[in-house]
């Protein structure tokens, strides 16, 4: 028997989510991602033969990373997200990898103040985490790369609409506007590419879920204070069966010249 409306919200509520984790709503077919033409993971791991010291920025709880075995010999892991540090110790220290709790900045630059040491690191990598070029310049050795994938401004742009009307904001990050700034600090860009996909949510539960891992995008969110469109979300799902909404990415391998 199909759960209310009520009943699904109440679920979401209740399960537990830590670290970067949405297996509990990917794997029953609750949400789907449509994929990208690119593989992360397979592009990074096809630098690793060159690398004997890497950084992983936002590792998050440490799923990607601890994916990506086998690692180089000095790799260490930074996470400025309270609630993941201790998640990503827990799974990525037992693999050699130290991770850092790097505070963030609340405004821009963000992740400027790094703890390492100049012309330290032959590979950087960040999965939608927040960077500073200058002072990814400094910590890269000579002939070093910055590879990273990133999450574009229409990113939910539909969804930010639908939840917060007219008070929604998107900025402006995109493949061209993070070129600009790597080459504006002498980065060479070797490899790009920006895509639009979509997320969908097969039911009401799953979507308040996802607001719930993801606090940062509906900051006072509520299923009481924000009954109407989730009403409205539901109803869209129950007429044609999901929910969608954009995913924008796009990815970049830049050389430190």
């Amino acid at each position: 028997m199909e759960k209310s409306y009520s009943e699904q919200i109440r679920e979401a509520l209740s399960v537990g989510f830590k670290g970067w984790d949405f297996s509990y709503i990917l794997e029953s077919g609750r949400m789907k991602e449509e994929g990208f033409d690119w593989s992360y993971e397979k592009i990074v791991r096809s630098y690793f033969t060159r690398t004997a010291t890497m950084l992983d920025m936002g590792t998050g709880g440490g799923e990607v990373l601890s994916s990506l075995m086998l690692l180089p010999q000095k790799t260490y892991a930074t996470e400025s997200y309270v609630p993941n540090v201790e998640v990503a110790r827990n799974k990525l220290e037992p693999l050699g990898v130290e991770v850092l709790y790097i505070p963030e900045n609340k405004i821009p630059p963000y992740s400027d103040n790094l703890p390492f040491e100049k012309n330290y690191f032959d590979l950087v990598i960040n999965r939608h985490d927040a960077y500073y070029p200058k002072e990814l310049y400094r910590i890269l050795k000579d002939d070093g790369y910055f590879i990273t994938q990133q999450v574009g401004f229409l990113t939910v742009a539909n969804l930010l609409k639908d939840m917060l009307g007219a008070n929604a904001s998107y900025g402006n990050w995109n493949l061209q506007s993070a070129t600009d700034e790597l080459q504006s600090e002498k980065f060479n860009v070797v490899q790009q590419n920006e895509q639009i996909s979509f997320i969908r949510f097969y039911d009401i539960g799953a979507f308040v879920y996802y607001l719930k891992a993801i606090p940062w995008l509906v900051e006072d969110f509520t299923p009481e204070k924000y009954d109407k469109q989730l009403k409205y979300i539901h109803q869209i799902i129950q007429n044609q069966g999901y929910y969608q909404t954009l995913a924008h990415r796009f990815f970049i391998i830049a050389k430190k010249s």
